[in-house]
């Protein structure tokens, strides 16, 4: 990576973009701020961005697009089959990701649900190296189950391991032993781990994956939604590949997988998704469920503008300057959190800053949701809106009981090339003040549950007045001040 030094000595992450579009933010009173938690459930994924700040809930479609991208939507094919749009867009996943058959489908969840439809049945396993939240819904959805099979120090906060997202092989030899290579219709690879902090996986990992499922003639499909940011860790933390180009080791890492998937929200900037393969059979397998879920095989349920959007987009992935901006960010933020004592996952990853709800809010019993809650302080006094990856994020099992998450996060995104470096310091400032006023915050409790991911659209409320106690010190604190 190209390395700027500042005379001053502080280390500080260089934009190397311009902005030439911009959007105004509002920041809105505290006293408004607990109307939205109060109207959206005391769920961040229900709030109205005129409340927002901050939007920190996701990467995923909020990524800034570039001007090439802006300027190819413009010479969009709009047919319905045939379109001239996806063979620039089948071309550049060829390209880029060197695979020679490309379905669309219009995000990564629809890519989920087709390979799901076409291989899970039940009683099935799926491993993995974590679960991701629609990737096992679905797999359940078809009567399968998952297990996840990471190492020991991929659960430990403050780490210095590089690839806490390496999938743990003798565990993977183990369970394919106890329940059958038949029963195990793929073996799944999540780059780069979303629930457990946004952490890589190493390419001699993938590697290892894939001598065992060729070994039992088992698949490999590879979640490559966040691929070129783990292909960037990779670069930096992986001796092998210190002197390889993104190109090189993305292409690596696919040519590995016999399947892959990803969403383009998040792999190209865009919208849309798609699932690709180098062999004709598995294409075939798959080719049917397109038009029945999807749309036709050229359009796959994608606009077309955001098709040729998607192509540039997976173009742009090569680009080390372009993928580094949003790694760089947030280990400038986890950096900046873990000096002020801020407990946050570490080594810094992908997606965003993790905080340790579970350490921050260890008065609050897992059962009432400390990572819910703190997303909700969190708004509360500073309209930064994260995302609660914990036990909300979880399903019930098949009898209803609770379960668990392993870890208690809350997600603070940074999307590519979308916040000031005053913005980051902003988030910085508002959590070591939450931080150190971490005894206020109470639990949550449902009062509306959906059967089937339910962090999306379930209601919350406190289990007492904390807001109203959070609010009094915010003012005591900053007086008028937003």
């Amino acid at each position: 990576m190209n390395e700027i030094k500042f005379y001053n000595g502080e280390n500080i992450p260089l934009e190397l973009h311009k902005v030439r579009i911009v959007q105004k933010l509002h920041l809105v009173p505290i006293e408004r701020r607990l109307e939205a938690l109060q109207e959206g459930g005391f769920n961040t994924f229900r709030l109205n961005t005129k409340d927002v700040f901050l939007d920190m809930l996701t990467d995923s479609g909020t990524n800034a697009m570039s001007d090439n991208q802006l300027a190819a939507m413009m010479q969009a094919d709009d047919a319905y089959a045939g379109s001239q749009s996806f063979f620039r867009l089948q071309k550049a996943v060829e390209d880029v990701l060197g695979k020679k058959y490309y379905l669309p489908v219009h995000q990564g969840r629809a890519a989920e649900n087709i390979l799901s439809n076409a291989y899970v049945r039940k009683g099935n396993l799926v491993p993995m190296n974590y679960h991701f939240t629609t990737a096992m819904a679905h797999i359940t959805q078809y009567g399968g189950k998952i297990a996840e099979l990471l190492y020991d120090e991929a659960y430990v906060i403050n780490s210095s391991h590089p690839f806490k997202g390496n999938m743990n092989i003798e565990k993977l030899e183990e369970i394919i032993k106890i329940h059958g290579a038949k029963n195990i219709p793929f073996i799944r690879m999540e780059a780069s781990t979303n629930l457990i902090g946004g952490q890589p996986f190493s390419v001699q990992n993938l590697r290892d994956v894939k001598a065992i499922a060729d070994k039992y003639n088992i698949r490999l499909v590879l979640d490559a939604s966040l691929l070129g940011e783990n292909a960037y860790l990779v670069i930096q933390r992986e001796e092998e590949f210190k002197d390889s180009t993104m190109g090189e080791v993305m292409k690596i890492m696919t040519g590995l997988a016999d399947i892959v998937y990803f969403s383009a929200r998040k792999l190209s900037s865009s919208r849309g998704g798609g699932i690709c393969t180098d062999n004709a059979d598995i294409y075939k397998e798959l080719e049917a469920l397109v038009p029945l879920f999807e749309g036709f095989l050229t359009y796959g349920g994608i606009s077309v503008r955001e098709i040729e959007a998607m192509a540039v987009g997976l173009y742009e992935t090569l680009d080390e300057t372009m993928i580094s901006q949003s790694p760089d960010f947030i280990a400038y933020l986890v950096n900046a959190l873990d000096a002020h004592g801020v407990p946050v996952v570490k080594p810094a990853g992908v997606l965003g800053a993790h905080v340790d709800a579970m350490k921050v809010c260890e008065h609050i019993p897992q059962k009432e949701y400390p990572a819910g809650a703190l997303a909700a302080a969190l708004f509360l006094i500073s309209g930064i809106r994260g995302m609660e990856r914990g036990s909300i994020s979880n399903q019930r099992d098949e009898y209803g009981n609770e379960t668990y998450a392993d870890m208690e996060l809350v997600r603070l995104a940074v999307p590519r090339r979308v916040f000031t470096l005053s913005q980051i310091k902003y988030v910085e400032d508002r959590m070591t003040w939450l931080y150190e006023n971490r005894a206020l915050i109470g639990g949550l409790r449902f009062v509306y549950e959906p059967p089937v991911l339910r962090f999306f659209m379930g209601g919350l409320e406190p289990v007492s007045d904390w807001p109203q106690k959070l609010i009094a010190k915010f003012k005591e604190d900053f007086g008028e001040s937003l």
